[in-house]
């Protein structure tokens, strides 16, 4: 059986071990770990560029029994799993289904605001269209 430890609550500092203390033994050869100095520990790395192209956004209810659908379609230059990743990121900050079909994003209910949202964080460029 194993044995459970015990925090100490009485007040008295608590013995602290580092996982890493180990490592501070270990001679790296010079020149493998990159050395920041001041100067560059301050400064941001360069944003990424967020020109990926136009996409547009479009609210469908055609051949749905009356339930609206938004649809992204317009990509260019990505692959389908890039497509199921943001198509799951879209589900997941609309709390709707969706999916992939025939190189379109569609995710239930009227979710133009927030697709066009994620989709603007992503680099693409979000066009309402349609409906």
């Amino acid at each position: 059986m194993k044995e459970k430890k015990r925090i100490r609550v009485g007040g008295e500092p608590i013995a602290w071990k580092s996982p890493f203390a180990a490592l501070r033994n270990v001679n790296l050869p010079p020149g493998s770990a990159k050395q920041l100095t001041d100067d560059q520990a301050d400064v941001a790395p360069p944003a990424p560029t967020k020109n990926r192209g136009r996409v547009d956004i479009l609210r469908q209810t055609a051949h749905r029994g009356g339930k609206t659908v938004t649809v992204v379609t317009g990509f260019v230059g990505i692959g389908q799993t890039e497509k199921e990743h943001l198509a799951k990121e879209m589900q997941k900050a609309c709390g709707a289904g969706g999916t992939v079909k025939e190189g379109r994003i569609k995710i239930q209910g009227d979710q133009r605001q927030a697709v066009a949202h994620i989709l603007a964080n992503a680099g693409f460029r979000p066009v309402f269209a349609g409906g």
